[in-house]
């Protein structure tokens, strides 16, 4: 349980020291290895039931969940608001765009 408590602290500090250069693709892989590892305590939390100082040592960890969760955060917002842009962009393109035939003839009629 203690190499899997190390791992999890060396990938959060890895990836605390670039939080706010990191590229959501990282963050991605970041959530991989880390779901991996906390699988992997689980199941070993199943068998061996984990020390006090284990236990402290998995909350201190936690505590940058906050930090890493808002950079995740900042990510998301920014590419709802690139979809938002792109879309707004894509329906002034379609009001614009010829829904006719080109060879068609328009017929007006006098009131």
């Amino acid at each position: 349980m203690d190499e899997l408590i190390r791992s999890l602290e060396q990938l959060t500090q890895g990836i605390m020291g670039r939080l706010n250069e990191a590229p959501y693709e990282e963050l991605e892989s970041f959530v991989e290895k880390r779901q991996n590892i906390v699988d992997s305590m689980g199941e070993r939390a199943a068998i061996f039931q984990p020390t006090p100082a284990q236990k402290q040592e998995i909350n201190r960890i936690l505590e940058d969940d906050a930090a890493i969760l808002a950079a995740m955060n900042s990510h998301r917002l920014e590419a709802q608001d690139w979809l938002q842009k792109r879309n707004q962009a894509k329906a002034q393109h379609n009001a614009y765009d010829t829904h006719y035939a080109p060879d068609s003839i328009l017929m007006d009629r006098k009131k």
